[in-house]
């Protein structure tokens, strides 16, 4: 599958909250994230979640969701994946009113030292079309810049509601952390 440099769609949103920085741990939360946890993060967006690897071992979360009105199933391969930044990487399959075509989506989850014992969360998701999308749109005669406008305010509008959502959800991961140790 042949990515293209375009983007057609990029957003990128912050969340701070009250967890220092030393004890969050993005990865750790993303690749023991519970379906059910992961649902409530994007309410009625949120389809479905879970973990797996690809067969050469690399971590992978899978993710179903409605972004605007496309069905969209994420393939996530962790490009990188640490306690303050995962790099994830998806040949996402999308299913439209005219069908399916396949979008290249690369998903940021940045954690950094807000000061105060604070830690500000950024989600990015930047979406680039695939020759398999190009080829989609000229068999429905759409326009590029027609559907990136589309793309950018339903994907901006997605992230907008869910980084907050995601934030409080890897601090309380932390939390959940914290607390075992000092029991254990």
């Amino acid at each position: 599958m042949k990515v293209l440099e375009q983007i057609l769609s990029q957003s990128a949103y912050s969340h701070e909250v009250d967890m220092p920085f030393a004890e969050i741990d993005i990865a750790d939360w993303l690749f023991t994230l519970p379906e059910a946890e992961y649902l409530r993060c994007c309410p009625p967006d949120h389809i479905a979640a879970g973990i797996t690897t690809t067969d050469d071992g690399r971590r992978m979360s899978i993710n179903v969701e409605m972004v605007g009105t496309g069905l969209v199933v994420q393939h996530y391969v962790a490009e990188e994946a640490t306690p303050s930044y995962c790099r994830m990487n998806s040949i996402s399959d999308v299913f439209t009113a005219n069908g399916r075509t396949q979008v290249n989506v690369v998903w940021e989850l940045m954690a950094e030292d807000a000061g105060n014992g604070h830690t500000r969360y950024t989600n990015r998701v930047t979406a680039h079309p695939t020759d398999a999308f190009m080829a989609f749109l000229a068999e429905h005669g759409i326009d590029f810049e027609q559907a990136a406008a589309g793309r950018q305010a339903a994907g901006s509008d997605h992230n907008r509601r869910e980084t907050p959502l995601f934030a409080e959800s890897i601090a309380r991961r932390a939390l959940a952390r914290r607390t075992a140790t000092a029991e254990a």
